[in-house]
């Protein structure tokens, strides 16, 4: 029996920990510090041509404060785990359970445009 896994994307963890770092107002050399690595591997990481060791994506998930599951397959944000929150991505998530990939895409498109309007009000 063939096993359905998620492929880790690491372009996409890149693009996590960049939206984190520039939400926390922390430029990739402030990141690089407190990792104790190079501004150019925290480039690297967010443009997804590396990875990280797990004793790196443990640190990193303390500086940034989040999850191991948000920087990986995109999980929520501390702040987004209210009740109210949570009940709303669960509802989301119903509506969306038979959507192909691409749909998804597409519906990740329009919402962060979405998004990005609502944000700017």
């Amino acid at each position: 029996m063939a096993e359905n896994y998620r492929e880790l994307d690491l372009a996409e963890m890149g693009r996590r920990i960049r939206s984190r770092r520039e939400a926390l107002g922390l430029s990739r050399e402030n990141l690089a510090d407190k990792l104790k690595v190079s501004g150019q591997f925290i480039a690297d990481i967010e443009y997804g041509h590396k990875g990280m060791s797990i004793k790196k994506l443990y640190t990193m998930c303390q500086i940034l404060d989040v999850t191991a599951d948000y920087i990986l397959a995109g999980g929520l944000l501390p702040e987004e785990r209210d009740g109210e929150t949570s009940r709303a991505c669960e509802e989301i998530m119903s509506i969306l359970q038979g959507c192909s990939a691409g749909q998804l895409k597409s519906i990740g498109k329009i919402a962060q445009i979405y998004a990005r309007e609502v944000r700017a009000r």
